[in-house]
């Protein structure tokens, strides 16, 4: 993950915002072994990331992650171009070759991406997608809570990614189980070009974009970050980029109250 800690330029900015009840603590706990990267990361705890979900087409191909924030709404990268009534977003899933899992395949009844999103640039890279059916939160499915509008990070702060992208550059597709990866991050003193700079040689790939970057604040896991872009070669030299989800609070807040 080549994680930068600049702001990607966004049209509102903050409020207060406020916390879900009931959200970030997987009823499974999770453990993390060691500080590994998503390329050549660990197997994740099954069901002990409860809010990551799969989006998926017709034919059960994953293509992106995302975040369920609550029963109705999931959070994601605009630029996995999901759409209603041709996507699912999959919950509560680990085994992606298991027939026997208790997973919830959720129709998608609308896709709201931010309205100052540029395909270009990836400036505001979120989309929010409303379920057509209310997610049965559980043991395996419940959401993550988000980040305030003025979320401060101690320094150094060990952030945990989770995904079912490719596991190196060489890889004939994802990874089949769930995949974690606990970062130690340092902020960089400045931020400059497209990708602005690394703060630390780890990288995303296919199929982890549009998923989350939480870390542990007060007992509850808190999304900080969405994945915005990786590579193509899974490259660790080649920074990846993430949305600051502080930054879009107001419009995530407005969103869900007018939906």
């Amino acid at each position: 993950f080549g994680l930068s800690w600049c702001l990607l330029s966004h049209c509102t900015l903050s409020r207060a915002g406020f916390r879900f009840p009931g959200c970030g603590v997987p009823a499974i706990k999770p453990v993390m072994n060691s500080l590994q990267r998503i390329v050549n990361g660990e197997n994740t705890v099954p069901g002990s990331w409860p809010w990551q979900v799969s989006l998926q087409d017709r034919n059960g191909f994953h293509f992106c992650g995302g975040s369920l924030i609550n029963q109705n709404w999931v959070v994601m990268a605009a630029h996995c171009q999901v759409r209603a009534g041709t996507h699912f977003a999959i919950l509560g899933e680990y085994d992606r070759s298991s027939g026997a899992e208790p997973i919830q395949v959720k129709s998608i009844a609308k896709a709201i991406t931010h309205p100052c999103w540029n395909t270009n640039t990836l400036n505001n890279d979120i989309t929010l997608l409303k379920l057509a059916s209310p997610a049965q939160l559980g043991t395996r499915v419940s959401p993550v809570c988000l980040a305030i509008a003025s979320e401060s990070l101690a320094s150094n702060p060990t952030c945990i990614t989770t995904g079912w992208g490719q596991t190196s550059g060489t890889a004939s597709g994802g990874a089949v189980l769930l995949q974690q990866v606990a970062l130690p991050l340092a902020l960089p003193p400045s931020c400059t070009g497209p990708w602005h700079g690394a703060a630390s040689a780890l990288l995303s790939c296919q199929g982890d974009l549009g998923g989350h970057l939480v870390y542990l604040k007060g007992g509850a896991w808190t999304l900080i970050r969405i994945v915005s872009g990786g590579t193509g070669n899974c490259k660790v030299q080649t920074p990846a980029r993430y949305g600051r989800v502080s930054a879009f609070r107001t419009w995530i807040d407005s969103i869900l109250a007018s939906n």
